[in-house]
């Protein structure tokens, strides 16, 4: 998508001010300590996908980063960044994405290359970045960090994934193609 800055900053902001609300009051936790079913991460693969992975890496970044300032006191950095890197590597596919979304288009070949760059993205981020970054920085068991990073990848995979995935195709629904509008005569 051809963006100003300026758009490209408004929509960093706005997804991140997003992300943290839904990061914050809309989870659903899982049998795993401190790991939670987050459909913020559908949010940040849609801005990311829109707007490249600058800001997708912004919007999770600075959105987890409040979330965990406001309502823990103190950031848990290994997992911000894993969730700016899972955003991050969605949004390499925003120059195959979302040209055909300002088309009005996000069919199955569209969707096919979201959904593998969002579960590279998702793998990346939660079966490395944050197990690894977990044992280095904080120390963490090696066992519980691995087996919280497989179960935020099944769950933030899939919340970023079919919510992204919708927001793409409800957004898209909103944009007319070229050529679709004719003068009348």
């Amino acid at each position: 998508m051809k963006s100003s800055s300026t758009k490209t900053i408004v929509a960093t902001g706005l997804g991140a001010a997003l992300f943290m609300v839904l990061f914050m009051f809309v989870k659903v936790p899982s049998p795993v300590p401190e790991t939670n079913l987050q459909i913020a991460y559908g949010v940040s693969a849609f801005f990311a996908a829109l707007f490249g992975p600058l800001c997708g890496f912004l919007v999770a970044f600075i959105g987890h980063a409040l979330n965990d300032f406001i309502a823990y006191g103190s950031p848990w950095w290994s997992w911000i960044v894993a969730s700016g890197v899972s955003a991050l590597v969605t949004g390499l596919a925003s120059s195959k994405i979302a040209p055909r979304v300002e088309e009005g288009i996000f069919g199955k070949d569209e969707i096919k290359v979201f959904v593998l760059y969002t579960a590279i993205g998702q793998a990346v981020a939660w079966l490395l970045v944050a197990p690894i970054l977990d044992v280095v920085l904080y120390k963490e068991p090696v066992n519980l960090v691995f087996t919280q990073g497989a179960i935020a990848f099944v769950m933030d995979l899939l919340c970023a994934a079919i919510i992204g995935g919708l927001l793409l195709k409800a957004y898209a629904s909103t944009r007319t193609g070229k050529g679709t509008l004719s003068k009348n005569d």
